[in-house]
C-alpha cells in the first residue's frame, strides 16, 4: 500500500484512535500525515509541462539549454535559476558529464553498475526501477514503476505527491510479494536509493544493487524508454484533471501495455504473456 493509500485511511474523526495511533497502526510518521505540498503558480506549472517535453525529447539539455529553447522558442524571459529550481522539484538533471569528476562526491551508499556485458535472458534476473515527474492539468504527481528486464513486464508502480523514499520502497515490497524477489535490481544514484532502508530492503532479500554511473541516464535505459512511451503515448494525449483521474489513467495504460501490447523487442509478445510463461 502507497503512502498516499495509507494517508487517506486515517481520520481525524476517528471515535476510539488518535491521529498518532492510526499513523503508528499504519506505519508511517505523523509528518508525512500532516505534509502538504506546497502548490506552484500555474506559470511555473505551464514552465514545468514544457520542460519536461524539453528534457523527455532532450535529456542531455541541461538548465542553459531548456532556459535558452523557452526564451528564444517560446518567448519567455526565465533566469537560468528559476529553471533550476523546477528542474530539481521534477527530480531530473542533464545527462550531460558533470565537473570535478574526478574528484570523489559519491554518496554514502553507492554500488557499481552490475548490467554492462550482462546477458540478461530470463525473468527476475534484473529489474529497473526509477522516478518520474507526471504532469496534470493542475498540478503534477511523482510515479515510481519497477519494470522486468527481459520480458519488459511492470512489476510494480505508485503514484505519490512527495520525492520521498518510503512510497518508492513500499512499492518494491508490494512487487516482491507478488512477483518474486530479482536477482538484480538496478537504479540511478537518486537519495531514494542510497539511503540505509533501501539497502536494507534490498540486502535482506539478497539482491544485487547496481547502480547507474553519474549522469548516466542510459544505464537505466529500459524503464527510461516506459516513461518515453508512456507520456507520448498517454500523459501528454490524456492530462488527468486530478489525482483520481491520473491514478485510474496509468491503471488501465499500464494494464494495457503488460496484457495487451505486443512489443517488438520482444519477438512481438506481450509481456505478460512472456512473464508468466518464462
Amino acid at each position: 500500500m502507497s503512502l498516499d493509500h495509507k494517508r487517506a485511511l486515517i481520520s481525524g474523526a476517528h471515535p476510539r484512535l488518535s491521529i498518532a495511533k492510526q499513523c503508528k497502526l499504519l506505519d508511517i510518521h505523523r509528518s508525512a500525515f500532516y505534509y502538504k505540498s506546497v502548490g506552484e503558480r500555474e506559470l511555473n506549472l505551464e514552465l514545468m509541462r514544457l520542460i519536461d517535453r524539453i528534457w523527455t525529447d532532450n535529456p542531455h539539455c541541461g538548465s542553459r539549454s531548456i532556459r535558452d529553447i523557452l526564451n528564444l522558442d517560446y518567448g519567455y524571459q526565465l533566469s537560468r535559476k528559476r529553471i533550476q529550481r523546477l528542474m530539481r522539484l521534477m527530480n531530473i538533471q542533464s545527462i550531460a558529464p558533470k565537473p570535478d569528476l574526478s574528484k570523489n562526491k559519491a554518496p554514502q551508499y553507492k554500488y557499481p553498475y552490475l548490467l554492462r556485458g550482462l546477458n540478461i535472458g530470463r525473468k527476475n534476473q534484473v529489474w529497473q526501477v526509477d522516478i518520474t515527474y507526471i504532469p496534470m492539468r493542475r498540478g503534477f504527481l511523482y510515479l515510481s514503476a519497477v519494470i522486468d528486464v527481459y520480458t519488459r513486464f511492470v512489476c510494480g508502480w505508485t503514484l505519490s505527491n512527495t520525492l520521498h523514499a518510503e512510497s518508492v520502497h513500499q512499492m518494491l515490497q508490494s512487487a516482491f510479494k507478488q512477483h518474486g524477489t530479482p536477482e538484480i535490481l538496478n537504479s540511478d544514484q537518486g537519495v531514494q536509493f542510497t539511503c540505509q532502508e533501501y539497502v536494507d530492503l534490498l540486502t535482506n532479500e539478497g539482491i544485487k544493487i547496481s547502480m547507474d554511473g553519474k549522469g548516466r541516464a542510459t544505464d537505466n535505459a529500459f524503464i527510461e524508454r516506459l516513461w518515453r512511451t508512456l507520456k507520448y503515448e498517454h500523459v501528454y494525449v490524456k492530462p488527468a484533471e486530478n489525482g483520481k483521474e491520473l491514478y485510474e489513467g496509468l491503471k488501465s495504460y499500464f494494464d494495457k501495455y503488460n496484457y495487451e501490447r505486443r512489443h517488438s523487442c520482444i519477438r512481438k509478445l506481450r509481456p505478460a504473456d512472456l512473464y508468466m510463461a518464462a
